[in-house]
């Protein structure tokens, strides 16, 4: 018992006496404090001073200096990993949580992040997450529950043209045709995401309507049905 008491001390002793380990929390408390600082800094050179956030034309400006038109997806995809509440601005709090996951600190280092980020973004486990917050993002209004058939395809096809083009071009050609749905909700939008993945395309040799599809994806594919004879 004396022995383990004693080396209980001595190990306690030496823990609380290490300057090595010591000298490297302070230095790396330092380090997270300058990299801080400094997106700090990058974000007042793009924020509103009135408003204290960045606005739209921030991210005009931020898109400029990114080299990416404002429309891209990777825009997108930046919110998302700031896990931004409101289209079209980026509080300190939110840019502090995306860009210091992304460790950059300067534009230089945004820029580089961008491919990372949508490599991220494109892996499975967290693409349907991502599809979930496209919609989510683009309700601009309190209590909002659905989002307009243009704006609807216009989103089709940012987030899921690149890897579903012939899918989405036929999908899109139908919602803005159709007359029975002025609106999509959220669960008509996962409907879209699982028909993209789960349908055999153009032939639809899977799809059953007896399923629990959406009404507008059952008329979609009725309607594909009457064009192929």
């Amino acid at each position: 018992m004396p022995r383990t008491s004693s080396k209980k001390g001595l190990t306690g002793s030496a823990a609380s006496t290490n300057p090595a380990a010591d000298l490297f929390r302070s230095a790396s408390s330092k380090a997270a404090s300058k990299e801080m600082e400094r997106i700090d800094q990058l974000f007042y050179v793009y924020a509103n001073a009135s408003s204290g956030m960045i606005d739209p034309e921030g991210i005009e400006f931020l898109c400029s200096d990114l080299e990416v038109e404002h429309t891209d997806v990777r825009v997108l995809m930046l919110a998302w990993k700031m896990q931004s509440e409101k289209q079209g601005y980026f509080s300190l709090n939110e840019w502090r949580k995306g860009l210091k996951a992304l460790r950059a600190d300067t534009i230089q280092k945004l820029k580089k992040a961008l491919p990372e980020l949508e490599r991220e973004v494109r892996r499975p486990s967290n693409f349907v997450d991502f599809y979930s917050y496209a919609f989510q993002y683009c309700l601009t209004e309190e209590k909002q529950k659905s989002i307009d058939i243009e704006s609807i395809c216009l989103l089709l096809d940012l987030v899921l043209g690149s890897q579903f083009r012939p899918q989405v071009d036929s999908l899109v050609q139908y919602l803005r045709t159709q007359t029975d749905y002025k609106v999509i909700n959220m669960d008509q939008w996962m409907g879209f995401f699982r028909f993209v993945n789960e349908i055999s395309f153009p032939d639809l040799s899977n799809y059953d309507s007896n399923l629990a599809w959406p009404l507008i994806l059952d008329n979609f594919v009725e309607s594909m049905r009457a064009k192929q004879g």
